[in-house]
């Protein structure tokens, strides 16, 4: 397998960072690349989609000079995906909270919302967004 051109990765964090891998990888289907840590505390992972990209995300710290602070449960992503019918099958499947429902959208994607674990927001759609300017 080749390594995709560089892309843009979201990066979060999560109070239970395990708990959050788990089911991105079972309601989602994210492949989880890297996890370092020690015992529940996850200092880094990378989750790759399987049509490219991916996330990364860390577990909380209770450091007040942390230099980054995200606070869970906030992000918002979009993951373009060929087949959101079966993306949205899975995350019901295992119990994801479906927050839009499967349909068709302006632009001409096919998309839903579900909530994560930790209270974030994934859209799945077959938007791929608009081609690039000439420059």
């Amino acid at each position: 397998m080749t390594t995709p051109p560089p892309s843009v990765s979201p990066a979060f964090r999560a109070t239970d960072a395990p708990a959050l891998i788990r089911f991105l990888i079972d309601a989602f289907g994210f492949e989880e690349t890297a996890v370092y840590g020690e015992g529940d505390r996850v200092d880094h992972a990378q989750l790759d989609w399987p049509e490219g990209g991916g996330v990364m995300l860390a577990s909380l710290k209770e450091d007040p000079d942390d230099a980054w602070p995200a606070v869970p449960g906030t992000a918002a992503c979009y993951v373009v995906t060929a087949d959101p019918q079966a993306v949205h099958d899975r995350a019901v499947a295992a119990g994801a909270e479906i927050v839009r429902e499967l349909a068709g959208t302006d632009d001409g994607s096919r998309e839903f919302s579900a909530r994560d674990v930790e209270g974030n927001v994934w859209s799945f759609g077959t938007y791929p967004g608009e081609p690039r300017r000439p420059g």
